[in-house]
């Protein structure tokens, strides 16, 4: 028999995600009474597999960090990134950059990491309810008072109240589309289609868990390749959409893909003698932000506020952080009897502005800058760069970046233009 919640809380989160489990264990922890609505049975496929090093702190917070250095996942140290000409560059191992406990990091599947989330989340006193179907949020003017929910198949539609409700629903978002308050990316109109394999290769030693990054032909797109634990291998590519899958001789996942790793020569050695273990999956055009992280009496995290790109692994580091922020806005809000969207959303500017510090070098990425001449050119700028790939993005040092930026890609613009005045000459 599916136990039934009870008719009022502190908080209602919806969906059970590493956003809002984080978010509902940090409030349960300062005593807040908190109910999680997940919509599937964990465990589940999800895709975003690699932890970056700034993780750690959160799941510091978390109690998860005894559990994940217990478990099978693979330890990760570094990343490493080939060129589309086949050129390796040396791992970039995080603790030359700093060393500390978490410059060691994991990459992990998603079915279990989450399942362990959830699981941590009711430890720490979160009432989670799996199987779960929120159909909306209620409100009353302008200010969110709960949820209708039916939990278990077939059951009825019932009404939840909170003072707080958080949504974490992922990119299927709940209050992006009732308030009309997403915006999609104008610029990172990008798609996705990967797929696992087992008996791909791996380095060896403390490289075998390392995130390498591998540049398509004409550097039209790159393929990620994440080992995991149990022999598999997630590899896939990233291009723009219209690459991709549009103008294409075919809209079979498999054709695209086999032609897309003809074009990578840093693949096709390393999957020659692999067997695909999975379907082959896509995402298209998934880059977005909510025009607001609050209103009153509730809030948006994770996935559900906005998802940038999957180049540098910021997916579950984003998720953590806007849960970990909310719930320390929503728990000061309850304990001082404010859920302005003031309060809950005092988190936001500061989120925003590492999002689009990300944001920016994933930009510069795809518009061809050329990381080793940058920092050639500024070599005591490289630990501001180092910083943005392992997380660490909410602080203002890394702004001094970006007028130097600017400055090598005029330098190259200026270069390129006179050359064929050189040549004519």
């Amino acid at each position: 028999m599916i136990a039934k919640p009870q008719t009022d809380y502190d908080v209602i989160v919806i969906g059970g995600g590493p956003a809002g489990a984080t978010a509902a264990t940090l409030i349960a922890q300062q005593g807040h009474r908190v109910v999680l609505f997940e919509r599937d049975h964990f465990p589940r496929f999800h895709i975003g597999e690699s932890l970056i090093p700034q993780t750690y702190w959160v799941l510091k917070r978390l109690n998860m960090l005894e559990k994940l250095k217990g478990s099978h996942f693979v330890k990760k140290y570094s990343v490493q990134f080939i060129s589309d000409k086949g050129r390796l560059s040396e791992p970039f191992y995080f603790w030359d950059h700093n060393p500390h406990d978490s410059s060691q990091t994991w990459q992990v599947r998603r079915c279990e990491f989450d399942h362990l989330m959830l699981q941590n989340a009711r430890e720490h006193g979160v009432e989670a309810f799996e199987g779960a179907r929120v159909y909306d949020v209620l409100m009353e003017g302008n200010r969110a008072v709960g949820v209708r929910v039916s939990i278990g198949k077939e059951a009825p539609i019932e009404e939840i109240r909170a003072k707080v409700v958080i949504d974490a629903s992922g990119q299927q978002t709940m209050l992006l589309g009732k308030l009309g308050l997403r915006d999609w990316d104008p610029v990172l109109k990008k798609a996705a289609l990967w797929t696992y394999f087992k008996g791909a290769q791996r380095e060896p030693g403390r490289d075998e868990g390392g995130t390498i990054v591998m540049q398509t032909e004409g550097k039209k797109g790159w393929f990620w390749y994440i080992p995991l634990h149990d022999d598999m291998v997630s590899v896939g590519v990233v291009a723009g959409y219209d690459h991709l899958f549009k103008n294409r001789h075919t809209t079979d996942f498999e054709t695209l893909f086999a032609e897309e790793v003809a074009r990578c020569p840093g693949v096709q050695p390393r999957i020659a003698n692999a067997q695909r273990c999975d379907a082959f999956r896509a995402q298209k055009e998934y880059s977005y932000r909510s025009r607001q992280a609050s209103g009153d009496g509730w809030v948006i995290v994770g996935d559900a506020f906005g998802f940038l790109d999957p180049l540098y692994s910021s997916g579950i580091l984003l998720a953590l952080v806007s849960g970990e922020m909310a719930a320390d806005a929503v728990s000061e809000g309850l304990n001082n009897g404010d859920t302005s969207r003031a309060q809950l959303g005092k988190w936001e500017t500061h989120y925003n502005l590492g999002m689009d510090r990300m944001r920016r070098l994933v930009c510069e990425f795809y518009d061809g800058l050329n990381f080793g001449k940058f920092v050639r050119k500024h070599p005591e700028k490289k630990g501001l760069i180092t910083d943005i790939l392992i997380g660490d993005i909410f602080k203002d040092s890394i702004d001094d970046l970006w007028p130097l930026i600017d400055d090598l890609k005029r330098e190259e613009a200026s270069m390129a233009a006179m050359e064929p005045m050189a040549a004519s000459s």
